[in-house]
């Protein structure tokens, strides 16, 4: 596989700060292709912040490049870590390993049991995809009271993980002071780790959050790795009735000024966002981001579309993926049957990662995209042909779909829903 540049890469630029000196990087070259459009579109969408290529500098020249924003392909992630209950390294890896086979177009470690440098360390040098974290989990392990937590370990965690390699990081910035008492008409109240860790010590300390107080210096350390901030949704919908409510739009208001901060860093920026949201104000969600934030790449958790889904929950957040993706968003976070209830296991993982590859082709499809539709239409004339084995072959998961052919008393080309009555054939058979 030819790579994007020499992994001794001298240039020590971001992609955004080449971008907008009218250069195009080997990075950018390789998304461009990959995306069938030319490269000095490619450029200026990342030079206006529309587009993301979240690659640390380390890491140039080891892994393909991969483009995030509007007008690409919407991309995936994967969620893999180890938990204080569940410590397994090698199934970590071996997530890892089914997240890329399937899709996955990035993966986060969210690892908060064991050694999580030496955890992170392998999974870097495992992927061959871009790696995210949240680093403040690591920072809430390695201090006994999330409130004794000081404001420095914040960032002394993410220049850690930056100088390792990661590729891009979630930071809750905008979770300030100013949002903390509207959380009090939630239902859920806060449902993300980071953002509930952060509203505990800042109620402790009685100062704003360290993270948005000291984003200079955050920026300063994602400019010189060119590590892509994730802006994070702290105050994320964690069930219908808080969607769209006055914490999550505090939120993402000052994410929108942050945005503008981080780009006169020089620094790349995704903006996260909800979440568990009713599907009819899923465009409303995705409209808003777009003017609020300056058209940043938004990446969603789902958005999941009720709240009664446990165990399906894969399912509800790819039926939520596909609207967002189609009204703005261009990063989807899978999920899992699992979630809500345990840690994912491999399957879970799998299964994960393949209904929000639907979500994202649909959406691809829905879009117009280059070459989106033309897997779709050859796997159709296949399935004209009653060709079996090219049909299997360009499922998104050939495994499952050989073994619930091979399952059946199927004869010859038939299957066992229709045998003789087959719609392929009945027409053939009277050679019309």
């Amino acid at each position: 596989m030819a790579m994007n540049s020499t992994i001794n890469d001298p240039d020590p630029r971001t992609q955004r700060e080449a971008a907008l000196e009218g250069t195009v990087t080997p990075e950018m070259e390789t998304v461009a292709l990959s995306e069938s459009i030319g490269p000095e579109d490619l450029r200026k969408a990342v030079a206006q912040g529309r587009v993301a290529i979240p690659l640390n500098i380390k890491r140039r020249g080891t892994i393909p490049a991969i483009g995030i924003g509007r007008g690409l392909h919407i991309k995936i992630n994967s969620n893999i870590g180890t938990s204080p209950k569940h410590m397994d390294l090698e199934e970590e890896l071996e997530k890892l390993e089914i997240s890329e086979r399937y899709g996955a177009d990035t993966v986060m470690d969210l690892s908060t049991g064991g050694d999580l440098d030496s955890t992170r360390k392998k999974i870097i040098q495992a992927s061959n995809v871009p790696i995210g974290t949240v680093p403040i989990y690591q920072a809430m392990v390695e201090h006994e009271d999330i409130r004794d937590i000081p404001a420095e370990a914040m960032l002394e965690v993410i220049e850690r993980q930056a100088r390792q390699g990661v590729d891009f990081v979630t930071v809750h910035c905008g979770l300030t002071r100013g949002a903390i008492p509207h959380i009090k008409d939630r239902v859920a109240g806060v449902v993300s780790r980071g953002g509930t860790a952060l509203v505990k010590w800042m109620i402790h300390n009685k100062a704003e959050n360290p993270l948005y107080e000291g984003f200079d210096d955050l920026c300063r350390i994602a400019k010189e790795h060119d590590v892509t901030l994730s802006l994070g949704d702290g105050l994320r919908p964690g069930c219908l009735h808080d969607a769209t409510d006055r914490a999550q739009l505090h939120e993402l208001k000052v994410l929108g000024e942050l945005t503008q901060r981080a780009w006169d860093h020089g620094v790349q920026v995704i903006i996260e966002g909800p979440g568990h949201v009713p599907y009819d104000q899923i465009r409303k969600n995705m409209e808003m981001q777009q003017e609020i934030c300056h058209g940043a790449p938004f990446y969603v958790l789902g958005p999941l579309t009720t709240d009664l889904s446990p165990g399906y929950d894969h399912i509800s957040a790819a039926i939520g993926g596909t609207l967002a993706a189609i009204h703005g968003a261009s990063f989807l976070c899978y999920v899992t049957p699992a979630e809500h209830l345990r840690l994912p296991k491999v399957q879970d993982v799998k299964e994960g990662v393949i209904a929000s590859k639907i979500a994202a082709h649909s959406a691809d499809i829905a879009l117009g995209l280059p070459g989106a539709i033309e897997r779709d239409t050859e796997l159709a004339r296949a399935r004209r042909k009653l060709d079996w084995d090219r049909t299997v072959e360009l499922c998104l998961d050939p495994d499952k779909a050989s073994a619930l052919r091979d399952d059946s008393e199927a004869e010859g080309d038939e299957c066992t829903m229709c045998g003789k009555f087959c719609v392929m054939k009945v027409l053939d058979d009277d050679g019309e």
